[in-house]
C-alpha cells in the first residue's frame, strides 16, 4: 500500500477477555522508525481513536515520508538487508562512521522480548499447552485459549523444560515467533531437544522463529536471507499435496532443508524463493512452518495447523492428507469453441474484446484449435491474419450469437470443450439455454472453467441465498418474483424503498428504486421485459461498497487478486462509479475478513477460473453482506488485470483447462508462480466515461442501472494524482479536478448536487470544498468516505494557494523545486498552474510552467507496475510516470541533463511556423532532442512512439484499439521498437505484452512530451488512435515533436471546416453550399438565402459532436450556441443539408500524396444518419459507376492536396449522379476494421509501413470482383438510456456495432440485424407501422404489401392507417391511437398493445417530419417499444431492406461459414490479395 496511516489506529486501551490489548498484537511498538512513501494526514474510521503519527510520537518512534521507498526495496533487493539511520532535514551530510548504526544482530533480540515469568491463559482447561514465548504475537494466544481451549502456559525463551523449576504439566509444546537470529537462543534449542528425545513424544509445533529453533534442535542449520519474506501475501505450497496457501511473513533467517537429518523432510516450501517454509518429522508428532497461520487479520488460510496440532495433542486421529490426483490425469482439448460477447454496448463493452484475446493466446499456447464466434468486427480478438496466426483465432464466425446458430458451428466443427465465460453476459445466457436443454451434453461438448449449474447458483436469487446460507454467510435480503404481484408482495416483505433487478442481466439492465407500490410497478414491468424473472433487494445505500476478484483452480488453490473500493457509497452501479485499487479505507482486519470470506464462498460454489465478489459493508460497524458474485470474466476482470499487472483472462483460460495455479508462471517477473497476490506500491483509480449529454430527455442521474460507455485508469503513487489524472484521461478539455473552474456545476443549488448522484457530482463536491464547505458537511450531503473528501479538500486548498501567488516568479521565489514538486505529486498540470498564475490560455502558458519546472529539475520519474512491489526482479515493460519517485526504474534513452530545451519552447507557436522552412523546423527538432536517425537501423532502434485512443465512447470505440494494436504489431513485425501510451483499461493496446514500452498515462500534450523526452523516438503516430491524438498534433509539432506520416499543418487543414472548404473550393471539389460563422444573423441569412434544412458543423470533434440539422430559425439558433460551446475557439461552419442523398464512405492509405489502397462502401440508409449509426454494406452494391469514378477522382486530388501519408477517411454524398464532399479525417476511422477484415487486407499495416517511410507495395485488390458481401450494422443502447429518443440523427449514438458476411446483401444485412438483438417479428403477434410523410409512406408501400403478402397482421396509427387504407391502396390495417402522454395506454392505443405484448415489431419512420405532435407521439411509441422489449425499425430504407429479406426468404440460420470460406470464394479476374 502507498498510503499509509488511512484508517489511523484503534484504541489501545479495549482489552479481551484475558486481558490483552484487543486490536494489537503486542504491549508496545516493536520497531525502531518508520519510512512510508506517503502519509494520511486525515485518517478516517469509525473504530480510529487516534492517528498514526499520534500513536508514533507517543511511541517515541521517529517516522519520515516522501521517500522513494520503492526505489529503497529495490536497493534491499539488491544489496541485502542493510543497517540504516533515519537523519530528518539534516543542515549537512554527516561523517559515517559504524558507531552511528545499532547494529540489532549483535543483541540477543529474543531475550529482550520474551516474557520474563510464566503466565497462564485459559486456566481450567483440560488441554495444556506449555508456550516458548521469543516474541510471541497475542493472537496466538487467543487461537490457543480461545479457539482452541487450552491452558496456556507462556515461558520465558530460556525456561528449562527438562528441569521444570515451575513444574508445568503440559501435553504439547508450542514454539512462537521471534526476532533475529535462531542461533542466539541456546537454551530454548536445548529444551526442544529435551522434548524431542522423550520416550512418548508429546506433539511440538513451531511458528516463524519456531520452525528455525525446531529445526536447529533436530539438527539441521540455518542461514540469514539475503533480503528475508517480507509481507502479507507470500505463496507456500504443501509438499504433501501441491497446494499453495498465501502466508504472512516477517523474517530475515530460514532453515536449510538440505542439512534436516533422517526422520525428518520438507513441509512447505516458498513457491517464488524456492526457500523452506516448514519441516516435519515422519512418525512423530513433530512440525513447524516459517509463516503465521494465524496473523491477526489475516490471511489465516493455513490457521488449520492450529486444528492438527491440537488434534496431535488430543490423540485425535488426523486425517490422511493426499495429493489431488487430477493434475496428473488432466484431459487435453484439440478444440475449443470461443463464444464472444457481440457488439459493444453499455454495460457490455471492450473489455470482453480484451479477456476474448487473452482467453485465445492462452488456448494457442496449448496447442489448441480455436474457434471463434463474435460478429464484432471491429475488435482484436476477431482478427485472423496469416502474420499473427499466434495470436488469432483459427476460424471467426461473424454471426448473431444465439443458441441455434452455437449449435450449428459445434455440429460443423465438432469441437471438444466451449468457452462462455469470457463473453460477457451474452455468451454467459447461451451457455446456460444450451445446457439446461441438454444439447451440449448431447453434442459431447464440456465446459470448460466454472459449470452451468455453479453459473445459476450465482445468477438465481433464490439458489445463491440458499447456497451462502449452507456456509453461515448472507446476502442482502432479496427475493425473487416472476410477476408484478409477486413483486409488490416482496418488496412490502422488505419494506420500501427497494431495488429492483432483472436476473440474468448485465450492468443492471433492467434496475432501479422504487419507493412505493406504484413506482413498484412501473419498474417492475420494464424489468420483467429483459428477463423472466426480478430480483427485489433490501435498499442498502451509504454502505460502502467493495469488490475482490478472486481465482480457483481445480485442485482448490484460491487467491484474491485485487480488491477494489468504490468512492461512492452503494446505490450506484459500481460500472458507473469511481473506483480505487486497492482499497482506502478499510482496516487490515476489515480487508482481511472480506478476503476470508470471499475464498470461502467462492469455494463452497465450486467455481474454477476467475471471479468477482460484491461485498456491501457498514460504514460504521464490521457488519456486511455478500451483494452478488459473477462466475465470469466482467469489466472488474479488465480492470483488476491492468491494476495489478496479473492476466485474469489469460490465468482463467489456462485452468478451465484443468492446470494448476502453482505451475502457471507469473507473466511479469517469469520466475515467480502466478499462485501469488499481487502487491501494489502504487494506488489505481478507475473513472467512468459518459456521453449522457448526447441524448435529450435523459437524466444524469446514476442509480442501479449501467450508463457509462467507457472508463479510464489513471496510475499513481497519491489519491490526488490519480484523480486529477483521471479527470483529464476522461475529459481532455479539463486540467484537472476543479469545482468552478470546469464550468460544469451550477452555483444555484449545490446542495441538491451535492445529494443526487449524477454524472458531475464529484465536481459539485469539488465546488462546494473549493467554497468552503467542511468535509463533514459534504460527507453528509454525499455519504462519500471523509478520507477521499479529505483528498479532495487538499487539491482545493492547494489551488487556492496557488491562485493567490498570482504570478510565477512568486510561486518559485522561496523553496521553487519543492513548491511545484508538490503540486506535481498532487496531480496539478502544467496547463492548470499556468491558469492559476494568470499565464496565457494555450501551448504559451503551459510551456513557459513545463520549462521552469525542467530548469529546476522537477522531472516525472517513470515507475513500473512488477505485481510484487519491486521485491523480484521484474522483466516488464508495463510502465507508470509519477513525481512521486527519486529514480526511474528502467534507464532513460538519453541523460536527463539533455531534457531542458534548448529553445523556449513557447516561442514556437502555430502562427510562428510559417515562419520556419522545413530544414530549420527539423533542425529545431534535432537541437531539442537530439541526432535524428541516421539510418532504418537507428530509426527502428529509436522505436515509434503510437498514441492510443483513451477512453471509449460515442464515436470513439474498440475499432481504434483494434487499428492501435495493428500499427504496433506491423512496427515490431518490421523490427521497430513499439512504444504505446494509452490509458484504456478495456483495450488490447493495454496489454503489456503487445508492444516493446506500455506506458499506461494520459494523452496530454505535458506527458505525451514527457514519455517522447525520455524516449527520444524515431517519430509519433497519432493517427490511429483516434480524434484525442490527432488533435494533439498541432501542438505535439509545434513542441518539436517529428509527426509520422501526414503533417500536422495539413491534419489542421482538414479538421478545421473553414479551411478544408476554401481548399476544395480551390480545388474545384463540389461541396454543400457553406458558410462559416461570424453571427447568428449573418447564419440566419445564408440559411435563408439556400434554403433549410441546413447543417451547423463544429471543427475538431468526434462522433458529429453538437452537429445538427436545423428546420427553421429557432433550431438554428439553438444549434449554434451548442457548437460554439463544444467547438470553443475552433470556426462553426454552416452548410446547406442535402435531402434524399446517399453516403458514401471511402477509406483508403495513401504515401506522399498518392493513394495505395482504398475501399468504397455505401450507407444504406440516406445522408442525415451519422456514418457511425449507419448501416454500411461494402462493396457498395447500388452505386453508378460515374458515381465510384467521381469519388476516386475527388479523394485522388484531396490525398494530393493535403499531401497525406498514412489512413485517411471522406465521407460523400451523392445524388442523381452528383458528388459532392462532405469531410476528411486524416486519420484512421471507426470503419478501418470493417474494411481491412473484408477485404483480407490490413489498411493499417500497410499505412504503418508508409509512415514510417518504408517502401510500401499495395495490395492487389479488385472491389468489383468479391463475390460476397459484408454489412455493418449500428448496435444502440437505448434501452439503458431512459428517455432517450431512439431515433437516428446527425450526431452518432450508437455504442457499438457488428458485420456479417453473405452471398448477397440481403443475407449479410438480416445476419448482421440479428447480431444486434433485434428479434424477427412471429406471425402470431403484430407489426406496428407508423409512418409520418407521405413521400416515406409511398416509399414504403411495396415493403408494407410484402408484410401483408407473408401473413404478418399489421396495425397503424391513425395517420399511417387512412393513407394506406384508402380507395387507391386499400391494404387492410388496423388503426390503433396514438398515445397522447406515457400514460394514454387505453385498450386501442398503440402503447397499450406494445405494454400488452401484442406487437412483436414496430416501424416508425419519423425522419422529415417537423409536427409536433407526432414527434411526441412518435417518441412515446418508440420509447415503449425500447422499455417492453419490442424490436424497432426508424430508417425507411432498413425497414424496407427487412421486408425484402422476408420475401426473398433469406435463411440466417444455412449452414455457417467463418470467414475464411469467404475469402476462399473463387473470384473473376484477378486476385484479392498477396
Amino acid at each position: 500500500y502507498p498510503l499509509i496511516g488511512n484508517y489511523g489506529v484503534p484504541d489501545d486501551s479495549v482489552l479481551d477477555e484475558m486481558g490483552l490489548p484487543a486490536y494489537f498484537e503486542s504491549s508496545a511498538i516493536q520497531i525502531s522508525g518508520l519510512i512510508v512513501s506517503s502519509y494520511s494526514w486525515e485518517h478516517s474510521h469509525w473504530a480510529a481513536q487516534k492517528s498514526l503519527s499520534k500513536w508514533l510520537t507517543d511511541s517515541k518512534i521517529p517516522a519520515i515520508y516522501g521517500v522513494d521507498t520503492r526505489e529503497l526495496t529495490k536497493k534491499l533487493r539488491e544489496y541485502g538487508t542493510i543497517l540504516g539511520r533515519l537523519v530528518v532535514n539534516p543542515t549537512r551530510m554527516e561523517q559515517i562512521t559504524p558507531e552511528m548504526f545499532d547494529d540489532p544482530n549483535e543483541r540477543n533480540l529474543v531475550g529482550e522480548v520474551s516474557t520474563k515469568s510464566v503466565v497462564v491463559y485459559g486456566s481450567g482447561n483440560s488441554t495444556k499447552i506449555l508456550a516458548y514465548d521469543c516474541g510471541m504475537k497475542y493472537n496466538i494466544i487467543r487461537y490457543l485459549v480461545d479457539t482452541h481451549k487450552v491452558e496456556l502456559h507462556v515461558v520465558p525463551f530460556d525456561y528449562d523444560l527438562e528441569k521444570n523449576p515451575n513444574k508445568i504439566d503440559w501435553h504439547g509444546l508450542f514454539i512462537s515467533n521471534g526476532p533475529g537470529d535462531p542461533t542466539m537462543c541456546p537454551q530454548t534449542i536445548k529444551s526442544i531437544q529435551y522434548a524431542l528425545h522423550l520416550e512418548n513424544p508429546r506433539p511440538i509445533f513451531g511458528i516463524c522463529l519456531g520452525n528455525q529453533i525446531l529445526a536447529l534442535a533436530c539438527g539441521a542449520k540455518t542461514y540469514k536471507l539475503k533480503y528475508g519474506n517480507r509481507g502479507m501475501n507470500q505463496p507456500c505450497i504443501d509438499l504433501r499435496t501441491g497446494r499453495c496457501y498465501i502466508t504472512p511473513q516477517n523474517h530475515g533467517f530460514a532453515v536449510d532443508a538440505d542439512t534436516l537429518p533422517e526422520g525428518w523432510k520438507a513441509l512447505f516450501m516458498n513457491a517464488n524463493d524456492l526457500t523452506n517454509e516448514g519441516i516435519v518429522h515422519t512418525n512423530k508428532p513433530f512440525f513447524s512452518v516459517q509463516f503465521h497461520p494465524e496473523a491477526n487479520g489475516g490471511p489465516l488460510d493455513t490457521a488449520f495447523l492450529f486444528d492438527k496440532f491440537i488434534g496431535h495433542v488430543r490423540k485425535i486421529p488426523q486425517p490422511l492428507v493426499l495429493q489431488d490426483g487430477r493434475a496428473y490425469t488432466r484431459k487435453t482439448y484439440k478444440k475449443v469453441l470461443l463464444v464472444g460477447s457481440g457488439g459493444l454496448s453499455i454495460g457490455q463493452a471492450g473489455e470482453f474484446d480484451y479477456s476474448g484475446s487473452q482467453c485465445i493466446k492462452a488456448l494457442k499456447e496449448e496447442g489448441i484449435e480455436v474457434i471463434l464466434i463474435n460478429p464484432n468486427i471491429a475488435t482484436v480478438q476477431t482478427s485472423q491474419e496469416a502474420k499473427e496466426a499466434n495470436r488469432g483465432a483459427d476460424r471467426v464466425y461473424f454471426l448473431p450469437i444465439g443458441p441455434d446458430v452455437v449449435m450449428d458451428i459445434i455440429e460443423k466443427e465438432n469441437p471438444d470443450g466451449i468457452i462462455v465465460s469470457m463473453g460477457g453476459q451474452t455468451a454467459l445466457n447461451v451457455g446456460v439455454e444450451l445446457w439446461n436443454s441438454g444439447r451440449l451434453q448431447a453434442a459431447g461438448v464440456e465446459v470448460l472453467g466454472t459449470q452451468i449449474p455453479v453459473i445459476e447458483a450465482t445468477e438465481d436469487r433464490e439458489i445463491f441465498s440458499a447456497k451462502l446460507k449452507e456456509i453461515n454467510e448472507t446476502i442482502a435480503l432479496s427475493y425473487s418474483a416472476t410477476n408484478i404481484k409477486e413483486a409488490l408482495k416482496a418488496a412490502n416483505k422488505i419494506g420500501y424503498p427497494v431495488l429492483v433487478r432483472a436476473a440474468f442481466a448485465l450492468g443492471g439492465l433492467g434496475s432501479g428504486f422504487a419507493a412505493n407500490d406504484n413506482e413498484m410497478s412501473a419498474l417492475a414491468a420494464k424489468a420483467f421485459a429483459s428477463s423472466k424473472q426480478i430480483l427485489i433487494d433490501q435498499d442498502l445505500r451509504g454502505w460502502k461498497e467493495l469488490e475482490y476478484e478472486v481465482v480457483r483452480d481445480i485442485s482448490d488453490n484460491c487467491i484474491t487478486v485485487c480488491n477494489m473500493e468504490n468512492f461512492d457509497p452503494l446505490g450506484i452501479h459500481t460500472g458507473d462509479s469511481i473506483v480505487v485499487a486497492p482499497s482506502q479505507t478499510l482496516s487490515n482486519r476489515e480487508y482481511f475478513m472480506l478476503r476470508s470470506t470471499a475464498l470461502k464462498v467462492v469455494r463452497h460454489l465450486g467455481i474454477v477460473g476467475e471471479c468477482n465478489i460484491q461485498y456491501a459493508l457498514h460504514p460504521e460497524s464490521e457488519k456486511y453482506c455478500i451483494i452478488e458474485v459473477n462466475a465470469r470474466l466482467s469489466r472488474s476482470s479488465a480492470l483488476a488485470s491492468k491494476a495489478t499487472g496479473y492476466p485474469l483472462a489469460y490465468v482463467a483460460t489456462k485452468l478451465s483447462l484443468g492446470r494448476d495455479l502453482v505451475s502457471i508462471r507469473n507473466s511479469v517477473t517469469k520466475t515467480t508462480t502466478a499462485c501469488f497476490e499481487p502487491s501494489l506500491d502504487y494506488c489505481v483509480l478507475k473513472m467512468p466515461r459518459w456521453d449522457l449529454k448526447k441524448f435529450k430527455r435523459v437524466s444524469n442521474e446514476l442509480g442501479s442501472s449501467m450508463l457509462s460507455v467507457g472508463e479510464v485508469m489513471a496510475i499513481g503513487r497519491t489519491f490526488e494524482e490519480v484523480i486529477q489524472k483521471a479527470c483529464r484521461m476522461v475529459n481532455p478539455a479539463l486540467d484537472g479536478l476543479e469545482g468552478e473552474d470546469s464550468k460544469l456545476i451550477d452555483d444555484e443549488d449545490l446542495e441538491a448536487q451535492l445529494k443526487t448522484a449524477t454524472d458531475t457530482r464529484l465536481f459539485a463536491v469539488q465546488t462546494a470544498l473549493e467554497k468552503g464547505w467542511t468535509v463533514d458537511a459534504v460527507h453528509e450531503a454525499t455519504k462519500i468516505d471523509r478520507w477521499f473528501l479529505s483528498k479532495l479538500k487538499n487539491i482545493a486548498q492547494m489551488r487556492h494557494a496557488v491562485k493567490s501567488c498570482k504570478n510565477l516568479q512568486k510561486l518559485v521565489s522561496t523553496n521553487g523545486a519543492e513548491r511545484l514538486r508538490s503540486l506535481k505529486i498532487n496531480g496539478f498540470s502544467d496547463r492548470q498552474i499556468a491558469r492559476y498564475l494568470g499565464l496565457s490560455s494555450g501551448l504559451d502558458g503551459e510551456s513557459r510552467i513545463r520549462d521552469k519546472r525542467k530548469s529546476l529539475g522537477v522531472i516525472p520519474c517513470v515507475k513500473q507496475i512488477d505485481t510484487l512491489a519491486a521485491e523480484f526482479p521484474a522483466q516488464t515493460n508495463y510502465l507508470y510516470m509519477t513525481y512521486s519517485g527519486d529514480a526511474d526504474d528502467l534507464e532513460s534513452a538519453q541523460d536527463s541533463s539533455s531534457l531542458a530545451p534548448s529553445y523556449p519552447s513557447y516561442t514556437l507557436r502555430s502562427g510562428d511556423k510559417q515562419m520556419l522552412d522545413p530544414q530549420s523546423e527539423f533542425q529545431q527538432r534535432t537541437q531539442r532532442y537530439g541526432s535524428a536517425p541516421q539510418t532504418l537501423q537507428d530509426a527502428k532502434a529509436k522505436g515509434v512512439m503510437v498514441l492510443g485512443c483513451g477512453a471509449y465512447c460515442i464515436g470513439s470505440s474498440v475499432e481504434f484499439d483494434w487499428c492501435a494494436v495493428s500499427c504496433v504489431r506491423q512496427l515490431r513485425r518490421d523490427g521497430f521498437k513499439s512504444i504505446i501510451v494509452n490509458y484504456n483499461p478495456e483495450t488490447v493496446s493495454t496489454d503489456y505484452d503487445e508492444s516493446d514500452q506500455l506506458y499506461f498515462e494520459e494523452l496530454s500534450l505535458e506527458r505525451v512530451l514527457d514519455i517522447y523526452e525520455r524516449e527520444c523516438p524515431y517519430g509519433v503516430v497519432v493517427s490511429v488512435g483516434g480524434q484525442i491524438p490527432n488533435n494533439l498534433s498541432l501542438s505535439l509539432a509545434d513542441s518539436g515533436v517529428t509527426i509520422l506520416g501526414t503533417k500536422a499543418c495539413d491534419i489542421e487543414r482538414a479538421e478545421d471546416r473553414r479551411q478544408f472548404s476554401v481548399m476544395l473550393d480551390n480545388l474545384g471539389l463540389k461541396q454543400p453550399a457553406w458558410s462559416v460563422l461570424t453571427s447568428k444573423d449573418e447564419a440566419h441569412n445564408f440559411a435563408t438565402k439556400v434554403g433549410f434544412p441546413v447543417l451547423v458543423r463544429p471543427s475538431f470533434v468526434l462522433s458529429g459532436a453538437a452537429m445538427r440539422v436545423a428546420a427553421d430559425e429557432t433550431q438554428l439558433r439553438n444549434f449554434l450556441d451548442l457548437a460554439a460551446d463544444i467547438a470553443a475557439d475552433k470556426p462553426v461552419v454552416v452548410t446547406k443539408f442535402i435531402v434524399n442523398a446517399k453516403e458514401i464512405e471511402f477509406d483508403a492509405v495513401a504515401c506522399n500524396g498518392i493513394i495505395l489502397n482504398y475501399a468504397i462502401g455505401e450507407h444504406l440508409e440516406n445522408a442525415g444518419v451519422h456514418s457511425g449509426d449507419a448501416t454500411v454494406i461494402l462493396p457498395a452494391q447500388k452505386l453508378y459507376v460515374n458515381t465510384i469514378r467521381q469519388v476516386k477522382l475527388y479523394a485522388s486530388a484531396i490525398a494530393k492536396s493535403l499531401r497525406i501519408t498514412g489512413p485517411f477517411n471522406i465521407q460523400f454524398m451523392a445524388k442523381d449522379n452528383d458528388v459532392q464532399v462532405i469531410e476528411c479525417n486524416l486519420r484512421a476511422s471507426r470503419t478501418f476494421p470493417f474494411v481491412s477484415k473484408t477485404l483480407n487486407a490490413n489498411f493499417i499495416s500497410l499505412a504503418t509501413q508508409a509512415m514510417c517511410g518504408l517502401e510500401v507495395e499495395p495490395y492487389r485488390i479488385s472491389l468489383l470482383d468479391i463475390d460476397y458481401v459484408c454489412v455493418k450494422a449500428p448496435m444502440f443502447s437505448f434501452t439503458r438510456l431512459r428517455g432517450a429518443d431512439p431515433t437516428l440523427g446527425v450526431e452518432m449514438s450508437s455504442t457499438g456495432e457488428v458485420a456479417c458476411f453473405g452471398e448477397d446483401a440481403h443475407s449479410a444485412f438480416l445476419k448482421a440485424l440479428l447480431s444486434t438483438g433485434f428479434k424477427m417479428p412471429k406471425k402470431t403477434k403484430a407489426i406496428l407501422f407508423s409512418i409520418a410523410s407521405d413521400p416515406f409512406k409511398l416509399e414504403f408501400l411495396p415493403a408494407l404489401q410484402i408484410f401483408k403478402d407473408l401473413g404478418y397482421k399489421c396495425y397503424a396509427t391513425p395517420g399511417t392507417t387512412e393513407w394506406y387504407n384508402d380507395a387507391e391502396h386499400d391494404l387492410g390495417i388496423i388503426s390503433l391511437d396514438k398515445p397522447d402522454n406515457e400514460d394514454d395506454d387505453g385498450e386501442k392505443t398503440a402503447l397499450h398493445a406494445i405494454k400488452a405484448g401484442e406487437i412483436d415489431l414496430v416501424i416508425n419512420i419519423s425522419e422529415g417530419s417537423i409536427r409536433k405532435e407526432e414527434v411526441t407521439s412518435g417518441y412515446i411509441i418508440r420509447r415503449a417499444a425500447v422499455d417492453f422489449g419490442v424490436s424497432l425499425i426508424t430508417n425507411v430504407k432498413c425497414a424496407i431492406m427487412l421486408a425484402e429479406c422476408l420475401e426473398r426468404g433469406v435463411d440466417y440460420r444455412s449452414t455457417p461459414r467463418h470467414i475464411g470460406e469467404f475469402y476462399q470464394l473463387p473470384i473473376i479476374g484477378g486476385i484479392r490479395r498477396i
